[in-house]
């Protein structure tokens, strides 16, 4: 009675259930201790908030670079970003920068905005051991594992799909140069490369003319952007996203373009709907067999035309993403890094690249990082201080 009479008064009720609600929040929460599993509420808001965008149709010639643009059934009427700068002529580039040698410091990063120049000295540098992972020795010419590369990703068709496209032209690769010095800064025992990582093939929610559920950007595009970078003696990364298309359909087109020595090839499973669901409603995944067509082709292309080693990206950040990972081809004319491709918080994040990206190692890694969905976003000291040491770095 003394009990029922206690919980009578509100201020009794009120603190009661904010009791439950504190105990519902632990129960809830993502795991924040380094080597906690990523919960699927995790998963889910990382699908949600990276779900494919529909992308403009490229502007029939003679349209106005701005205002809306014409839109193919897999667009719902997208129009283009006022002031978007996703046509400006390729020889407007002016300023050719090329990789970013490093330079020895006293020991602190640069004091370029987000870097960490506190947090290098307190937190130790990772390493990568010699045993991991076994695999044949770099050819003449070969990218890893003496450069690192820092790219940003995006598409110049949309403001939500990373820097690439967010910023306009010339403040997003002011701003990947300055990006680039910061890791310079931060290790010097490797050039830094930098990069652009264009989406050239984007998974859509609708299925479009042909039922595939991917739109392949234009030639105009690819071509803009491999004038950006070729112009900046920088590489340029095509990343697929096949929709319920698959590489082995969407690759051939993009061959002519890999032909070039400073492209290099990026498959995306999260948006491999081999299941038939609409890109964005689940994440995708692909195959070692898939996987393994792709360095095929790679290798085809160094072979027949003499050109230096290939990277081929494959993101990562659930087990079904990539299966069979271990049937995956190690071939010294093509580089295959598996990126770390999740956001959250550190331990989140350290977590997600201990279990699914160390402990089934291919050839090299690569770790991204979100300018708005990390919390917050790590700084090269940190990742630095990850084993083995990431040699391939994106930005979204």
């Amino acid at each position: 009675m003394q009990l029922l009479a206690l919980f009578a008064s509100r201020p009794a009720r009120l603190a009661a259930l904010a009791v439950v609600v504190a105990g519902a929040a632990v129960v809830l929460r993502e795991p924040e201790a380094i080597g906690a599993e990523p919960s699927a509420m995790w998963h889910l808001a990382r699908l949600r908030r990276h779900a494919p965008v529909p992308i403009p149709s490229p502007a029939p010639v003679g349209e106005p670079k701005h205002g809306r643009r014409s839109t193919s059934s897999t667009n719902t009427g997208t129009t283009s970003l006022p002031g978007s700068d996703a046509t400006p002529s390729d020889s407007a580039v002016s300023l050719a920068s090329g990789p970013v040698r490093p330079t020895r410091t006293s020991g602190a990063v640069s004091s370029l905005p987000g870097s960490a120049a506190d947090v290098a000295e307190e937190r130790p540098r990772g390493h990568t051991p010699a045993s991991w992972p076994a695999g044949p020795e770099p050819l003449p010419g070969a990218l890893l594992p003496n450069s690192r590369i820092v790219a940003f990703y995006g598409n110049p068709y949309s403001k939500r799909m990373g820097i690439l496209g967010e910023l306009p032209r010339d403040s997003m690769m002011a701003q990947l140069r300055a990006t680039a010095a910061e890791w310079a800064a931060a290790d010097s025992s490797v050039e830094v490369k930098p990069a652009l990582h264009l989406i050239a093939t984007v998974a859509q929610g609708l299925p479009g003319r042909d039922g595939m559920h991917r739109l392949r950007m234009p030639d105009s595009l690819i071509q803009q952007v491999a004038g950006w970078a070729e112009a900046n003696h920088w590489l340029l990364f095509l990343d697929v996203q096949v929709g319920q298309s698959t590489v082995q359909r969407e690759l051939p087109r993009l061959l002519p373009y890999l032909a070039r020595p400073y492209v290099h090839l990026a498959l995306d499973p999260e948006f491999s709907m081999k299941d038939g669901s609409a890109p964005g409603t689940r994440i995708g995944t692909l195959d070692a067999e898939d996987v393994n067509y792709a360095v095929r082709a790679l290798e085809a292309l160094v072979d027949s035309l003499k050109l230096p080693p290939k990277v081929l990206i494959v993101h990562r950040f659930t087990q079904r993403m990539l299966t069979n990972s271990d049937r995956i081809t190690v071939d010294p004319r093509v580089q295959v890094v598996i990126d770390m491709d999740g956001f959250g918080d550190r331990p989140l994040k350290r977590s997600v690249y201990r279990d699914f990206v160390v402990k089934q190692p291919v050839q090299y890694t690569g770790f991204k990082l979100f300018y708005k969905n990390d919390r917050p976003m790590m700084t090269p000291a940190e990742v630095l201080s990850l084993s083995p040491v990431p040699l391939y770095i994106q930005y979204q």
